[in-house]
Formats: structure tokens, C-alpha cells, sequence
């Protein structure tokens, strides 16, 4: 029997025995990733939907498969799938396959199990070809809407202040040359106005300044672990060089990363046969862009739709509301949140607020708390039961699966990239150097995939969305933002019955 059709007789068992499923792609999506599996050809899956419920779809596949495969995944969702799903699938699967979490390396060529390990592991063995996972043996990739981030962050060397103390000890002929070049620095960086960001760019005279030392040490061959990473990086094109600014005890930590990951990205591809899963990748199916961005080549795409009848969202979409960018926003912004948020009073789900500018998340907190007192949480994960949390939108991306569904998820503005944020500037300027569009390819698919991960949640329990940006009803973008949120129910008046009901 191909492997194909016993991954679908299996499941299909699993899930009558279950009940009604919980999520109706469940088949489909297991047989493709067996093919690919079987064949070693590359896929790309859009769920639309949560782990929680597609996990069955590839776990099946991989443990019922003949060969070994490697399922990279965030620690978070290693967990779960080491202390409970796995254990129950091979149980009920009647399977004992070997489940490792350490790196095989190349020799070891009798493995047949699964390897789990996380983004940072694996991303760093491919692109430093360090030779400790093999390189042929299909490669899972959940959670691949994180996948450009991940690799930034591998991509980036920094110098720590620690760094500087460690190259002075270590090379004292050169310890006053190295100090006078932090000095500069430091001066060049805390003369910069503050920022709500913490960290700002690197001008070019800084630059120079820091490349001579760079140059000065490495003819001399005293470049320490951090500096020749950092100077290695140097020698690509395209890097941007930032500073992260700590302002209470007046340190800085120097980063270099690239502009752009693609590059550097393409090669992994080559090395292994790879299923990318994600929630929502790209707004088109063929996820070019997203390929794009990752030097990613053409492959199989597939994209799931939400359920219309039974995942869609309520979405509250108020017009006539000032724009973001002027005077009049935060007031009626914070009139718009205390009227939606007091409807929800009676409902015993949190409300979430997300508001990524800085200092309005801090007026909204202040606010929201004078009028609701302990319900109200700044970026805490200790939600009462009503609980009213105000958040940015990173903080609740990475806290979505500890926290309960939310009633009510009201947006401030859209989350684009903020170019008052020196890093975001330093990527469109490189777009700019690149004569490419900086908004198609950068802003707006960042936006989409933020707003699509972050009402995921909702649309399972057919929560609230309270939309406050009014450039969605004005912008040429703005239909793009309202296809990606459908389905929806949506209405541009507060209707109480929406609110105060679950």
C-alpha cells in the first residue's frame, strides 16, 4: 500500500473514532505531505488555522512513513508534541518510531526516526554548514511564517559591551586604539535623539571609524570571537549596521545583519527536500512574494481557505475616524476603546487591545485601568478570567497559545512597519538602493501576515475584531486588508448584541 493511502485510511479511522473533526483539510493535507515525503518533493502549505489543529496532517505522514524526517518546530510546540501528541498518535497508530531531539549527524545512516529541533539549531547548521543534521532527509518546517525572522536573526552578528572589555584584555597593545572607537561610538549613538525603539542607525562616518578597527585588527590577526564575526559579515553587500541602545547604564550593542535573507536562504533549499507549513504565508497561493523573500524557487503551493459558515469573523468597522497620523486619533481612538470595551463587560472572556506606538500603549493602559482598575494588564500573561490586556503585536504573537481566546480584539492601527523605527528605515532604504517597491514587498505582506496570525484565534470561536485604522476604508490597500480578514460579518456601528453575548 503507498504510503498515501495508508496515512489516509489511518487518519480517516482516527478521526470518525474522534468524532466530526475539528478541522475539514485534515486528508488532504496529510496526503500531500506524504507524497512529498515518499518523493522528496518540496511543498508549501497555507492552513489558515492553528497547529492545535493541523498538527495531525503531518505527524501521521511522518510517523507512519518508512523513512526518517526532521520536523523543525519552536521549543513551545516541541513540547506538546513530545509530552502528548506524539505519544498518542504512535500509540493509537501502533507505531514505535525512533523520536530524537539531538543532532544524528551525516554518519549515522541507519537512522529511520524522527528528528525534532528547533529554527535556531537548524537554520544555523544549514547556512553554516556545520555538517551535525543531514542534509538529505526531508525536512518539515511548522510554523514557517516565522521562518524570514529566524533567519534574520542567525543572519546578524552583534558586538555586546562585554566584547569590547574581552578584545582590550586580550590584545593591550591595542587597548587604547579599541577604547577610542567605543568612546566615538558611544558618543555618536547618545547624542542621537531618542527613539521609543531603543536603537538607532549607524551613520557612515561611525562607520568608517569602526571599519579601520575592523581592518586594523584583522591585519594583525587579534579579531576576537564577536569582531570577526561581526567583520565577516561586513564583506556582503546590502548589510545594515544598528546599535541597541540600553539608556540606563549607558550601553550599546552593535548588530550587522543583511538586508534582505534571500540570498543567503537560497542555498538551504538545495540541500534537502523541504514541507514549509505556515498559517497564512502569503495573500496569493503561490506565495511569491513570501518565495521571494526567502529565495525560496518555484514549488507546489497550497492554500486552505477559513470555514465561511463556522470561522468567520465579526468585524466592527467604524468610519469617519480621524487618520493615525493626525492630532484627533488618540482621543477618539481612546473614546472608541472604552465604549467597545464596557460592552464586554458581561462576558467572561478577556478583551485584548493592540497598540504598537509606545507611548499611546501607555496612555491606553493608564486609561483603560482608571476606568476598569485590576482587569486592566500591560503586556502580562496573568489575564483574569475578564481580563482587559494591552499589548503590541509581538508580545501577543508570541503569548497567543498561553493566553485564552479573546472576545474582543480591538487594532489601533494596521500593523505595518513602523518607518519611524530606524531598523524598518534601514530596510527600505535598502529596497530604495535596490530600485524595488519597498510597500509591496516589505510593508504590506509584513501587515497582512500580522493580521491574519493574530485573529486566527477568534475566527474559531467567532470572537470580535474592532478595527480603529480608517485607512482600510481609504487607502487603495484597504480592500487587500479586508480580503485577507474574510470571512467576515461586518458592520460599521456598535451593535450591543454583538458584545455583550459569546
Amino acid at each position: 500500500m503507498a504510503i498515501e493511502a495508508k496515512v489516509h485510511t489511518f487518519l480517516r479511522a482516527l478521526l470518525k473514532e474522534q468524532g466530526e473533526p475539528t478541522w475539514p483539510h485534515h486528508l488532504t493535507m496529510a496526503r500531500l505531505v506524504a507524497r512529498a515525503l515518499r518523493l522528496g518533493r518540496p511543498v508549501l502549505i497555507q492552513t489558515a488555522t492553528t497547529v492545535e489543529r493541523y498538527y495531525l496532517s503531518y505527524l501521521t505522514p511522518a510517523l507512519l512513513s518508512p523513512e526518517p524526517a526532521i520536523v523543525v518546530a519552536p521549543e513551545v510546540v516541541q513540547k506538546k508534541l513530545l509530552q502528548k501528541e506524539i505519544p498518542r498518535l504512535q500509540e493509537w497508530l501502533q507505531t514505535n518510531k525512533e523520536i530524537r531531539t539531538d543532532a544524528i549527524g551525516d554518519s549515522e545512516d541507519n537512522f529511520r526516526g524522527i528528528m525534532l529541533v528547533s529554527p535556531e539549531v537548524w537554520l544555523r547548521d544549514r547556512l553554516e554548514g556545520k555538517g551535525a543534521i543531514p542534509s538529505n532527509i526531508p525536512t518539515i518546517i511548522d510554523r514557517a511564517d516565522n521562518l524570514e525572522e529566524w533567519a534574520r536573526s542567525q543572519l546578524t552578528a552583534t558586538i555586546e559591551p562585554k566584547d569590547w572589555e574581552e578584545s582590550m584584555e586580550k590584545f593591550p597593545l591595542l587597548a587604547e586604539s579599541i577604547d577610542n572607537v567605543r568612546v566615538k561610538l558611544s558618543k555618536a549613538i547618545f547624542d542621537r535623539p531618542k527613539n521609543p525603539y531603543e536603537c538607532c542607525l549607524i551613520p557612515q562616518p561611525e562607520q568608517e571609524i569602526l571599519k579601520h578597527l575592523c581592518q586594523t585588527l584583522a591585519k594583525k590577526q587579534m579579531l576576537g570571537e564577536a569582531f570577526a564575526k561581526f567583520w565577516h559579515r561586513w564583506q556582503t553587500d546590502g548589510e545594515i549596521i544598528s546599535a541597541s541602545i540600553a539608556r540606563k547604564t549607558q550601553q550599546f550593542t552593535l548588530n550587522i545583519g543583511p538586508g534582505t535573507v534571500s540570498t543567503a536562504c537560497s542555498k538551504i533549499w538545495q540541500q534537502q527536500p523541504v514541507v514549509l507549513i505556515g498559517s497564512f504565508l502569503d495573500r496569493e497561493k503561490n506565495a511569491e512574494i513570501y518565495r521571494q523573500e526567502l529565495g525560496i524557487p518555484e514549488i507546489l503551493c497550497l492554500k486552505f481557505s477559513p470555514n465561511r459558515q463556522s470561522e468567520y469573523l465579526k468585524l466592527y468597522l467604524p468610519e469617519r475616524l480621524p487618520m493615525p497620523n493626525t492630532p484627533e486619533f488618540k482621543g477618539v481612538l481612546l473614546e472608541q476603546l472604552c465604549t467597545t470595551v464596557t460592552l464586554c463587560s458581561h462576558v467572561e472572556k478577556p478583551v485584548v487591545v493592540l497598540v504598537e506606538d509606545v507611548p499611546l500603549k501607555a496612555q491606553t493602559g493608564a486609561m483603560l485601568a482608571a476606568e476598569f482598575g485590576s482587569r486592566v494588564r500591560v503586556e502580562k500573561t496573568d489575564l483574569a478570567k475578564n481580563g482587559i490586556l494591552i499589548s503590541g503585536w509581538q508580545f501577543w504573537h508570541q503569548n497567543q497559545e498561553v493566553l485564552p481566546t479573546p472576545h474582543l480584539l480591538a487594532i489601533a492601527t494596521l500593523p505595518f512597519p513602523s518607518l519611524e523605527n530606524p531598523l524598518v528605515a534601514g530596510r527600505v532604504a535598502y529596497y530604495k538602493r535596490q530600485r524595488q517597491d519597498w510597500f509591496r514587498l516589505y510593508l504590506l505582506p509584513t501587515g497582512l501576515r500580522e493580521i491574519q496570525r493574530a485573529v486566527v484565534p477568534l475566527r474559531e470561536d467567532r470572537g470580535i475584531v474592532a478595527l480603529f485604522d480608517n485607512r482600510v476604508n481609504h487607502r487603495s490597500y484597504g480592500n487587500i486588508i479586508l480580503s485577507a480578514l474574510e470571512p467576515c460579518a461586518r458592520i460599521n456601528y456598535l451593535d450591543r448584541s454583538w458584545f455583550d453575548s459569546e
